[in-house]
């Protein structure tokens, strides 16, 4: 069975607004080129010879639009994000999302790695479970996207999969404890030195830390997970110095006064999913090298005008957020 860990490195639950793109991430840099003529009826881009048409995007941005909704209300497009509304950061992720899932398809076959006759099958059987969910007002939200669509748009996001998997097969993901230890604590936070002075003598004479914390800190955060690459750098060193029950001594951060009271030299929850972090970001960086030098000087082809007629669906009947879902389920 095809279980992939590209669909965590190409996750759309992500905080979209800080993943402005300005050109199409699935080629080179540099390598954008916007047309308005050239193209198949509802072609939306091209890259090296793959297509991809308006109802495929608009079944990524649907369902995605859909997802944010579930999660944050309708007014989530209202944000200030900045120099971009929300909803154009996320047609541009989306674009750019598609356009790395073409390309990599194209390496893949470069590479000759194709998806089995059970792999297809299962692709096929989401796309049937996927497009009988849907109502007559989703699909003529989707551009009219069809059952033929939606089989090829699996085929294609397991093939991606397949070839991340592959390329990144090889990695050493054996992470020591050492390298992914955590370490829990309790923190009290103080705007001067003076006043963290003063409650470090009152913790000496016996106060209570918890009791401390909660009515005279500067953070509600009581507890926190300290691991080898958190950024302060004077929390780290104090934190990772202490041994479980100790107190630290006051501890000059980056945004004020600290005390900490150790909880676990080596949260093993915490650590292992620091690992597993680790593991990833080491896959992420062994196929982007492979992805980025076969991508190079590879052009992309933009329907500008079709594109700027996109726009955000929904109301009625439109509520679909479960495409990637059903390919999590049939995979």
């Amino acid at each position: 069975m095809l279980k992939c860990r590209f669909s965590k490195y190409i996750s759309f639950i992500i905080v979209i607004c800080s993943l402005a793109v300005v050109s199409l991430s699935g080629c080179g840099k540099d390598s954008r080129i916007i047309l308005t003529t050239g193209f198949d009826e509802d072609e939306l881009f091209r890259i090296d010879g793959l297509s991809c048409s308006r109802a495929e995007f608009m079944v990524y941005l649907t369902n995605i639009q859909d997802q944010y909704e579930l999660a944050f209300g309708k007014k989530i497009w209202d944000a200030d994000t900045g120099d971009m509304t929300l909803e154009q950061s996320l047609r541009q992720t989306v674009l750019a999302r598609l356009a790395k899932i073409k390309m990599m398809n194209r390496m893949a076959e470069n590479l000759n790695i194709e998806l089995s006759s059970d792999e297809k099958k299962r692709a096929e059987k989401a796309a049937e479970t996927y497009y009988s969910s849907l109502s007559p007002e989703e699909i003529e939200a989707m551009g009219g996207v069809n059952r033929k669509t939606i089989t090829l748009m699996y085929n294609e996001y397991a093939l991606a999969c397949k070839l991340y998997d592959q390329l990144t097969a090889d990695v050493d993901a054996e992470i020591s404890d050492d390298e992914a230890r955590t370490v829990t604590v309790m923190q009290i936070k103080a705007a001067d030195r003076g006043t963290a002075d003063s409650i470090l003598r009152r913790l000496k004479d016996g106060e209570s830390f918890d009791a401390i914390a909660m009515s005279e800190s500067e953070t509600d955060d009581m507890i926190l997970s300290v691991a080898g690459d958190y950024e302060d750098e004077n929390v780290r060193t104090a934190c990772f110095a202490l041994g479980e029950g100790e107190l630290s001594n006051v501890v000059e951060g980056n945004d004020g006064y600290y005390i900490f009271s150790c909880l676990s030299t080596l949260d093993r929850e915490q650590t292992d999913l620091k690992k597993e972090k680790i593991a990833d970001e080491r896959r992420e960086a062994a196929f982007n090298d492979s992805y980025n030098s076969f991508a190079e000087g590879k052009r992309c082809y933009l329907n500008e005008e079709l594109y700027e007629k996109i726009v955000f669906t929904g109301g009625g009947n439109v509520d679909t957020a479960d495409f990637f879902d059903v390919y999590e389920k049939s995979f």
